[in-house]
């Protein structure tokens, strides 16, 4: 992220300055001064420490730099007023740190990076500026180059120029066609360039191979890395455990002894909300309310006349945090009747986090009796039964309520089974790991006992001392305190339930002081609640105290909680040496303490580490570098009878040297001693056997691994740095979770985090830990303070760690889930990260600075000549790449071929022949048929087509006449008519009239293109041409002559124009490209002819056939099957216009099983419409009697890769209907050829293969088992028409390619177009693309250049005359791919994956622009969802194709423009885009 090597560097701060900016900070927090007046103070101060900001105005400073330490150092000079409660919990404070930020964040000049845009409705409170603005410009016309102001010397009616790469050119950024674009969306696109053309990390070296060919980097070892010089730890050992003290057997035998001898004794006060004591628990009724719950447990629960329970059976105790004496008798009560405790959370809802891993590990563990309370089990969620309800994952449980009424008194006689502290289980623990996993740690009675003795030791527990406890007594140090060690020593333990902390933070201070407590049991957490609340409490005093055991000492952050509370409670009667942090684990129990003088303690030390040190696992004491340190303290010395070594934490457990961080391991007798029922992790975790760096085992006695990273320091302190629970490895580095949190919670927390809530977690993309931030923002904070807050975040993050985020998310306040005791789940939050249902409000992806593994960037190597390729080829056993359809001179006589030269002549014959055989019906949405045509009513209605040319119109020969008709028989006998009279007839789509604006242009723009003297049409569609509403979107005083053909006199014409050779042109074929070209070429006579006849070869079409055609009637094969094939070959076409299907879906398969079809023809969204609507009503298709066995072939006609996915579910959802299984199949044209395949009636399957999708981007076929990774299916294109020759090509040399080689596919057929009409003629441009010859081999014919990679494929398989059948397969259009890192990617395979990453994406549709990957998702689901796309349409792009996306665009369903085949118009979306087009709800720009 940083611009690294910057020559500002912080001086650091003296004390006086530190001193003025508190009370600043202060005074900011207590509203005594306005944020202006601060940061004009605060920038007055900073001046002489802060080198400017080159080039920044200084005015502009003060808001660009962050607003110092959140809350300074307690010790404030002015005595503080108190502050609101809910403040916020700022876990992780560090002064040297919160400067530290600033300092690092002064070193950045303030960079411009690109805010996200955001829809309004998506915002509750948005600012003006990122509103997108409605734009003021008309909707661009469905072309992306818009004609109307094209200078003569543009020509964008060609078909791009292959090999010249499109889009960025010079400085303006300009669209496709050249229109400059000047909007917003353009300009972040620029910023974000700016800010990505900033250095990266260094380039990275080696490799490590991923398969064959895209190497991904391996980082290497930095040789100046610091690594660890230090000699060979040796174990460390604590005291002994003392000799001579009459330890009692057994903990239960000491509660026995208690309640026996001291009744009266108190055990435990439970406090409310209010911190009153509600009930103090006595030794006596401990005893005699554990021993009735005990009895009623083994003797009054049965079923079937069996005891219920067992001894060793595992039982779960739910009870709240506020109820610490119920706890304690069941877990008594389960103790002395040998039952196991698995103390859990009580669930609030069915779906609380992690709930579901806690239902597995009770199952796990066979717990099927849970003990709560009354009043809990009357607040636990219930079943309609009344019941209390399953929760998800959880086995069936019976609950068992223990207030006292329940419970049986036990007679006189009765004792439980006496017990001495043996190897079986005493209790379960349990723990979530990093995952989110969550395992049961089994204790033992003796290590139980064991810990007691310890911790009694440790400690220094005297009889009848008073402790308060704040943590949760279920679990870690808070039972092993305040539930276990305490009833050994009989102490009175006083509990402060966490909903009295967040209503009094000092609840706990008030306690020590007014019950005299020696000891307290709490976190950082707490002390620092109650610094923000203790201002004004006089007659607080903490002299009793004579140990403060602050639980999470082993959190590095733990260390500035403590010094702010002992700078301020030292006044109060607060002795240093009473605060001492403990470290514990689940595994290990309590691992180290630190002791008072008075009990042997050495003084206590704080090391101040380089961050860059402990990132590669070294500690490095820092001296000069004052930024970038970690200051921990010691968490005191190993418990009594304990041995301690620290352990390499990857691989084997080699001991670390001893300036090395590693594993902590720890050897008593005092620790955990399994993961119950996991036996593989057991022995890994509970039976590791530390190493000398010889390989001999330390000790014969197995170590258990705490999961705490750290390091033993001078007088056998320990010291941890972090756990291996936040442990992220990113490249060859360690990060710890906390750190960062503690970095980001520097950056102006006050301001913008929602109570310091801020969770890190990394992710693996592409091999390598990720890093994620998911901060809850404040409900106040605007869009401005969040990007502003992020961007500094990344900042300072860079700038201390040297390491990128992946991603920073921003969810509303309060929605990240929570831990039992307010904290964050996190394994949850990464859980819902990766599944998309996390909801930010903002997110800012840095992969572009993060992702330095990607495989480097092909180089093109020099291109091996096609004489070598060939010989080669040759050498290596392959064939040449050709293949061709049948010849056409072995299938009929050349006699009726000849006849059949014109159309017009065609017609006539048929006219004059079979007069009333019928060529045409139409449907309407109804199944109606609405209009039919027999030969002779089509040839009559033609004539008077001519007639109307001829004396209306005025039109001469060869004049071109646009026919602007919705699809019907009009548009057909329209056709002939301009044939009849030898004009040249442009069939056009007509304008819709709800959408003139958009569709009205590109009707102009093809009448002007085409050069057209008349338009002829409907009355209907004439008005509309030359409606008011059509002259806001065109010039209508420019149209031609129009001519509407509603009713023209009956007039024959007086000769029928014979064309004088078959190569006069017949007609323009005009199409809209999917790159957004439009592009019109011409068929002569001949190729018209030519290409009717292969149709009905293939298709075996006669006059007695019947098809069925759900096409659109103007451009390409729709075109030719609708107008031109019926006459040829006079078989009768059923003709079902798409746009009915919108209001009749069935309408196209029920003509289908109507007319009992054998062939016919669809797109593939006729295909998507049938799938997704009538998916679920085969049945009612069924009962209404539409039947598709009768279909021998059902053809989609394409331009583009078959779409398999919907192929095949088309065919599997209307089996039911009879569909036969090989009907399906698809059909190839494209503009040099409208039809070079198609599947036909005779000839095999279509086949499909497995291709590398890796190595189709390096332009290279590679055949994999369906399956493998990387796989991609592909099926062939339908069977090579009879007459055409099929050739693949090199891209480049245009050398012909061999076998299974990806190329160029070049075609030569009778029925090839003749060329590109052009406006001005000039045609040496694309002249190649009809006439291309090969460079060598056979370079006498004449090829056309269809502009698609494909390759062939000879396969097993034979066709009709007994040759081995030659496979085509198309791989997708050269004018669509990317070239990406110097590979070529197709846009429909990253698009396969993006669809596939989230359930509510519906579509999506990807382009470049200026090098950036710019993907388009629509989204099929709640705007509050869209953000949650982003990372997953981030990952996946990365993880599958290796490509970082630079800008991901979320828009509404049906944004992306598709035309009338079904295709995906990218340019016209990428137009729409940079002309800030789309009203997106959410554009996220890429770092």
């Amino acid at each position: 992220m940083a611009a690294r090597g910057c020559a500002l560097e912080a001086a650091p701060l003296p004390p006086e300055v530190r001193e003025s900016l508190a009370e600043l900070e202060l005074e900011l927090s207590e509203g005594d001064i306005t944020q202006k007046g601060y940061e004009k103070k605060r920038a007055k101060l900073l001046a002489r420490y802060i080198p400017l900001l080159q080039g920044v105005d200084p005015s502009l400073q003060a808001e660009n730099r962050v607003s110092g330490p959140a809350q300074t150092s307690a010790a404030a000079p002015k005595q503080q007023k108190p502050r609101p409660a809910n403040s916020r919990d700022e876990r992780f404070r560090s002064d040297v740190h919160t400067e530290a930020v600033q300092a690092a964040l002064a070193k950045y000049k303030e960079r411009k990076m690109p805010m996200p845009s955001k829809r309004r409705s998506v915002l509750v409170h948005s600012s003006v500026e990122t509103y997108t603005p409605p734009d003021l410009h008309s909707a661009p016309p469905d072309v992306t180059t818009g004609l109307m102001e094209l200078s003569h010397c543009e020509r964008p009616q060609l078909a791009s120029v292959r090999g010249v790469p499109r889009g960025y050119s010079g400085s303006v950024l300009e669209t496709a066609g050249g229109v400059p674009v000047n909007s917003r969306v353009s300009s972040k696109i620029q910023q974000l360039l700016n800010t990505l053309k900033r250095p990266k990390r260094p380039p990275l070296k080696e490799f490590f191979v991923d398969d064959f060919e895209e190497l991904l980097e391996v980082q290497q070892p930095d040789p100046n890395q610091p690594k660890p010089e230090g000699s060979q730890m040796v174990v460390l050992k604590g005291e002994p455990l003392a000799v001579g003290i009459p330890w009692p057997p057994s903990l239960l035998a000491a509660l026995q002894r208690w309640g026996t001898t001291q009744p009266k004794a108190p055990c435990l006060t439970a406090l409310d909300t209010a911190g009153k004591a509600v009930y103090t628990l006595t030794y006596g009724k401990l005893w005699s309310r554990s021993l009735k719950l005990a009895y009623t447990l083994l003797n009054k629960l049965t079923s079937k006349n069996e005891p219920l329970l067992n001894p060793g059976d595992r039982v779960a105790l739910v009870f709240p945090n506020s109820d610490p004496v119920m706890f304690m008798v069941a877990f008594y009560g389960c103790l002395l009747a040998e039952l196991v405790p698995v103390p859990i959370e009580v669930p609030l809802t069915r779906k609380d986090a992690g709930s579901q891993q806690v239902g597995f590990l009770l199952g796990s563990c066979g717990v099927t009796l849970a003990l709560t309370t009354d009043a809990c089990q009357k607040g636990l969620p219930k079943a309609q039964t009344g019941e209390v309800a399953t929760f998800k994952g959880w086995p069936p449980l019976t609950w068992l309520v223990i207030d006292g009424k329940h419970l049986t008194k036990p007679p006189k006689d009765w004792h439980p089974q006496a017990q001495d502290a043996g190897a079986g289980t005493a209790y379960i623990e349990y723990k979530t790991s990093k995952e989110g996993s969550t395992v049961g740690v089994t204790v033992s009675h003796a290590s139980l006992l064991a810990q007691c003795r310890a911790l009694t030791q440790a400690c220094g527990y005297s009889e009848a001392e008073t402790l308060t406890n704040v943590l949760d007594f279920k679990r870690d140090a808070g039972l092993w305190h305040g539930v276990l060690t305490s009833v050994m020593n009989r102490m009175h333990v006083i509990s402060i339930p966490y909903a009295l902390m967040k209503v009094n933070p000092l609840s706990w201070i008030q306690k020590v002081c007014s019950y005299k407590a020696r000891a307290a049991l709490v976190k950082s957490r707490d002390m620092h609640w109650s610094l923000l609340a203790q201002r004004g409490q006089r007659d607080v005093s903490l002299s009793s105290l004579r140990m403060l055991i602050v639980a999470d000492g082993a959190n590095p952050w733990s260390i500035s909680s403590c010094d702010a509370f002992l700078n301020v409670f030292q006044s109060r009667g607060l002795r240093p040496e009473v605060i001492c942090p403990c470290a514990t684990s689940p595994e290990a129990l309590t691992v180290a303490i630190r002791r008072p003088p008075d009990l042997g303690g050495p003084p206590p030390r704080k090391a101040v580490l380089s961050m860059n040190g402990l990132s590669f696992g070294v500690i490095r004491v820092d001296t000069e570098e004052k930024l970038s340190v970690l200051t921990v303290q010691d968490v005191g010395q190993v418990l009594p009878g304990a041995d301690v070594c620290v352990v390499k934490v990857e691989g084997a457990p080699y001991l670390c040297k001893t300036d090395e961080v590693g594993e902590i391991c720890v050897h008593s007798s005092a620790t955990g001693t399994a993961y119950y029922g996991l036996l593989g992790i057991t022995k890994s975790v509970f039976e590791t056997v530390p190493l000398t760096a010889g390989g001999a085992p330390v000790s014969e006695r197995p170590f258990t691994r705490t999961g705490l990273l750290g390091f033993v320091g001078p007088d056998d302190l320990v010291f941890v740095v972090g756990k291996l629970d936040g442990l992220m490895v990113v490249g060859v580095r360690r990060h710890n979770a906390d750190d960062v949190v503690a970095t980001a919670l520097a950056v102006e927390p006050m301001k913008f985090v929602y109570r310091g809530r801020i969770a890190v977690f990394s992710v693996t993309v592409l091999h390598d830990d990720r890093i994620v931030l998911v901060a809850e923002q404040r409900p106040d904070a605007s869009e401005e303070d969040s990007f502003q807050w992020m961007s500094r975040v990344l900042q300072a993050i860079d700038s201390i760690h040297q390491v990128g985020v992946y991603c920073l998310a921003l969810v509303p306040a309060n929605t990240l889930p929570k831990a039992p005791l307010g904290g964050i789940h996190i394994s949850e939050t990464k859980q819902r990260f990766l599944e998309g249902m996390l909801h930010p409000c903002n997110v800012l992806m840095c992969p572009h600075t993060c992702v330095t593994n990607l495989p480097k960037p092909r180089q093109k190597q020099p291109e091996v000549g096609p004489a070598s390729m060939i010989v080669g080829n040759l050498v290596a056993g392959k064939r040449i790449a050709q293949a061709s359809g049948r010849e056409l001179a072995h299938l009929e006589d050349s006699d009726q071929a000849r006849k059949f030269l014109f159309l017009p002549d065609v017609l006539q014959w048929r006219a004059h022949t079979t007069p009333d055989h019928p060529l045409f019906l139409l449907l309407n949405a109804k199944g109606t048929v609405t209009s039919t045509a027999t030969c002779v009513q089509l040839h009559k209605r033609a004539e008077r087509v001519a007639a109307a040319l001829m004396e209306k119109a005025r039109l001469n020969i060869g004049d071109h006449v646009a026919l602007v008709y919705p699809p019907g028989v009009d548009l057909i006998a329209a056709f002939y008519g301009c044939l009849y009279c030898g004009c040249v007839p442009v069939t056009v789509r007509p304008p819709h009239p709800q959408n003139l604006a958009t569709t009205l242009p590109t009707v102009k723009m093809i009448v002007e293109v085409s050069k057209s003297a008349c338009v002829l049409t409907t009355q209907a569609i004439m008005r509309l041409l030359k409606s008011k509403d059509a002259g806001a979107a065109v010039d209508v005083r420019t149209w031609p002559t129009i001519v509407d053909t509603d009713d023209i006199p009956k007039k024959k014409v007086a000769s029928i124009f014979r064309p004088p050779s078959p190569d006069v042109l017949a007609y323009l074929d005009f199409s809209v490209s999917t790159t957004g070209i439009l592009a019109g070429v011409k068929m002569s006579h001949a190729a018209t002819s030519a290409l009717c006849r292969s149709i009905k070869l293939q298709c075996e079409l006669y006059p007695s056939r019947q098809i069925a055609i759900c096409l659109d009637p103007y451009c390409g094969l729709g075109f030719a099957l609708w107008c031109l094939c019926s006459v040829y070959s006079g078989h009768q076409s059923v003709l079902v216009p798409p746009l009915e299907l919108e209001s009749n879906v069935s309408l196209w398969l029920s003509a289908v099983s109507q007319y009992k079809a054998r062939v016919t023809f669809c797109s593939y969204s006729v295909m998507e419409m049938c799938t997704r609507g009538l998916g679920t009503q085969t049945g009612v298709l069924r009962m209404k009697g539409v039947n598709l066995s009768c279909v021998r072939t059902c053809m989609v006609v394409a331009e583009e890769r078959p779409r398999i996915a919907l192929t095949q579910s088309f065919s599997r959802l209307f089996k039911d209907l009879g569909l036969p299984a090989r009907a399906v199949s698809t059909t190839f044209g494209c503009r040099v050829n409208v039809a070079i395949c198609l599947q036909g009636t005779a000839g095999p399957d279509p086949t499909t293969v497995y291709v590398d999708m890796r190595a189709l981007r390096h332009d290279r076929v590679r055949l994999v088992e369906r399956g493998s990774p990387h796989s991609l299916p592909l099926t062939e294109s339908g069977k090579i028409l009879p007459g055409v020759k099929v050739i693949i090509a090199h891209t480049e040399t245009k050398g012909p390619l061999g076998d299974s080689h990806l190329g160029e596919i070049w075609v030569s057929s009778p029925h090839n177009a003749t060329g590109y009409y052009t406006v001005y003629g000039e045609e040496a441009l694309h002249a190649d693309h009809f006439s291309a010859r090969l460079s060598f081999g056979d370079t006498q014919t004449i090829w056309a250049r269809t502009g698609y990679l494909g390759f062939l494929r000879r396969t097993e398989l034979t066709d009709a005359s007994g040759e081995r059948h030659d496979a085509l397969y198309v791989v997708g259009s050269l004018d669509e791919t990317l070239e990406l890192r110097g590979m070529r990617y197709h846009p429909i395979d990253i698009e396969t994956s993006v669809v596939r990453a989230h359930r509510s994406i519906a579509e999506c549709a990807v382009f470049t622009w200026t090098n950036l990957l710019v993907v388009v998702v629509e989204l099929d689901g709640l705007e509050q969802d869209a953000l949650d796309l982003v990372a997953l349409v981030t990952n996946v792009v990365l993880e599958e194709h290796h490509l970082v996306v630079g800008v991901v665009v979320i828009v509404d369903p049906g944004v992306i423009p598709i035309n009338s085949r079904g295709e995906k118009q990218r340019m016209h979306l990428r137009d729409g885009f940079l002309a800030d087009q789309l009203d997106p709800i959410y554009v996220a720009y890429n770092m």
